[in-house]
């Protein structure tokens, strides 16, 4: 909720911006592309116009000329009508056509364009904004642009070309009635504008509660099991209702403005032209202008009057979709604080694995003010295995995601094979690595799929090894339909014991020179743990691997175990040189194996 809360506070300041309909403009590099498909587009848009122009002329001829002597020229008026709207229906049905396509082109497009920056971006990022508030912008946002490049613009455009081409043709029809008409158009104006801009500050947070309430239910759906577990339901409940109803809210006071906007603007439109139309009445009694004219003008000021209606609405659709292009503008352009260098540099192959943590120095962007290491000096020996120990906040898991340039340290740098990490190309230097974290990640897909995702090339047969080195194989086997098993969201039909297996699994397929285990075997029952430590310890042979544990028994063989506490290295050696040395290690390893309590 604190994430909700402050759109009402602080969100003034952004929600200015949509205030500009400039900010479409930053719709063209994703239109330019397709130049052809738009310009094809305006094309039967400007014909559709053209002829909808036409029309009224069609009509005059055939009412000033009803008593014509010769039918057969009544006839070729009527014919002529009927053509018309015939080439006004095909030129319209294209005119969809083009334009829908054209839209849903370009918002796949966008779609594509900020999903690739969204999975780019370091998890630094993803302390400031919630996942659910990304997916809104990916979904929402888009269909909002989607509706205005498929619809809005070329209903806009055509009113234009309606208005200013009725406006002219009224004028030519009769200046004396046009000219009372412009009178009116000041009083139109300024209740679009007056209500337009109150009607952009509400299209705006009410996108911005849209996407709070679509990032409170994505977090508590994705907790579910926890939720239920702490009979938490009523208060998720109450919670999404409550930014529902906030973005509810919003929505009925922007739906009432633009419907009294609309109410004004056509009332004071059609009074207008009905006055102006009793005159005008009045003049074909005089005889100053034909019955046919009058029905002209009639039908023009018909059109003028519909084209400034439909544009006072259209406009409150552009004003909305300029309020999500600045948000999909936003995470496009947003500042990333991990970046690749321009010329980055390349490891050498063969990759050794050796790693140098030199002063590093870092605080968690959420936690500015607590260290999260403090001077940290370490050298990975290519080939070694290195335990990572200590109490919960030692900095253990700091380490681990810093070697994988999640975040740049404030101070020192962190070199791999004597590159600074910030020299090289993320991608180059993560592919060789392979990291089982402390909470598996399993995908929606099936087990082969999901071990497959550490070598997407690799053939069956290297995926069910991979499988039974990491003790899998036999629970994969016996699913329902083995290694095709669909293992559902976040792994819903595995334990969570077989869950750690199967990032096991998908570690040693990688094949990486570095390997990172980030409590890899916490959720593993003894046997279990026994069978994948035996695996680990075949993977860690020739490849440099960096152990994070609590339990001290599955780092006992590592060639040399780092003590850490609150960011710092307090101690380094082999498991007993460390326990007859006393400390923080051996307080720890008289817990474990004498007291039999686990450190958490």
């Amino acid at each position: 909720m604190a994430r909700g809360t402050s759109i009402s506070k602080t969100g003034e300041e952004e929600r200015e911006k949509s205030r500009r309909l400039g900010s479409l403009g930053a719709l063209w590099p994703f239109l330019l592309p397709y130049r052809v498909l738009m310009i094809a587009s305006i094309c039967a848009l400007v014909i559709t116009a053209a002829i909808s122009l036409a029309l009224p002329m069609a009509v005059r001829r055939v009412v000033d000329n009803f008593n014509v002597e010769d039918g057969a020229l009544l006839d070729q008026y009527f014919g002529a009508a009927l053509a018309i709207a015939g080439l006004l229906a095909l030129g319209t049905a294209l005119r969809y056509a083009l334009v829908t396509r054209l839209g849903e082109r370009v918002v796949a497009d966008i779609r594509k364009a900020v999903f690739d920056r969204a999975i780019g971006l370091s998890p630094a990022f993803y302390e400031k904004i919630m996942t659910g508030e990304v997916l809104s912008r990916i979904t929402t946002d888009t269909t909002l642009i989607q509706s205005v490049i498929g619809s809005s613009v070329s209903i806009a455009l055509r009113n234009i070309l309606l208005f200013s081409g009725g406006l002219l043709l009224m004028s030519l029809t009769s200046a004396k009635l046009t000219g009372l008409v412009l009178l009116i158009v000041p009083a139109v104006v300024i209740p679009i504008l007056t209500l337009g801009r109150r009607l952009r500050r509400l299209s705006r947070e009410n996108q911005d509660w849209i996407a709070v309430s679509s990032g409170n239910a994505s977090e508590a759906l994705s907790s579910v099991q926890t939720v239920q577990a702490y009979t938490h339901e009523a208060l998720s409940k109450a919670a999404f209702s409550d930014v529902t109803e906030k973005s509810f809210d919003a929505a009925r006071r922007r739906i009432w403005t633009r419907a009294l906007m609309t109410a004004i603007v056509i009332f004071l439109v059609f009074t207008g032209v009905v006055g102006v139309l009793w005159i005008g009445a009045w003049d074909v009694r005089a005889g100053e202008m034909s019955a046919g004219a009058l029905i002209q003008f009639v039908v023009y000021s018909v059109m003028v009057a519909g084209s400034v209606g439909a544009l006072s609405e259209v406009f409150g659709e552009l004003q909305r979709a300029a309020g999500a292009t600045e948000r999909l503008v936003e995470l496009l352009h947003s500042e990333d604080t991990v970046k690749d260098p321009a010329e980055p540099k390349a490891l050498a192959e063969p990759v050794r694995g050796e790693i140098v943590f030199d002063q590093v120095s870092f605080n968690y962007p959420a936690r500015p003010d607590i260290p999260a290491l403090d001077g940290v000096d370490l050298r990975i020996a290519p080939g070694e295995t290195v335990a990572l120990v200590g109490p919960s906040g030692a900095g253990k898991t700091t380490i681990v995601q810093l070697i994988q340039r999640f975040y740049d340290p404030l101070a020192g740098a962190v070199r791999i094979d004597g590159v600074a990490l910030p020299e090289m190309a993320r991608d180059d230097f993560r592919r060789h690595i392979a990291l089982v974290p402390q909470d598996p990640v399993i995908f929606a897909a099936s087990a082969r799929d999901n071990i497959r995702f550490g070598r997407p090339d690799a053939t069956d047969a290297e995926v069910e090894a991979a499988a039974e080195a990491a003790a899998a194989h036999e629970f994969l086997a016996a699913l329902p339909e083995g290694y095709d098993t669909w293992l559902g969201e976040r792994g819903v039909m595995l334990s969570g014991g077989q869950k750690q297996r199967v990032a096991i699994a998908r570690a040693i397929l990688r094949d990486a020179p570095v390997l990172l285990l980030d409590e890899a075997t916490s959720a593993l029952d003894a046997a279990s743990e026994q069978a994948v430590q035996r695996a680990v310890d075949v993977l860690a042979e020739g490849r440099t691997t960096v152990i994070v544990a609590h339990r001290l028994a599955t780092v006992k063989k590592a060639d040399r175990i780092v003590v850490m506490e609150a960011g710092r290295i307090v101690a380094q050696g082999t498991h007993d040189a460390l326990v007859a040395e006393g400390g923080l290690y051996a307080q720890l390893a008289r817990l474990q194996f004498t007291d039999g309590m686990a450190a958490e």
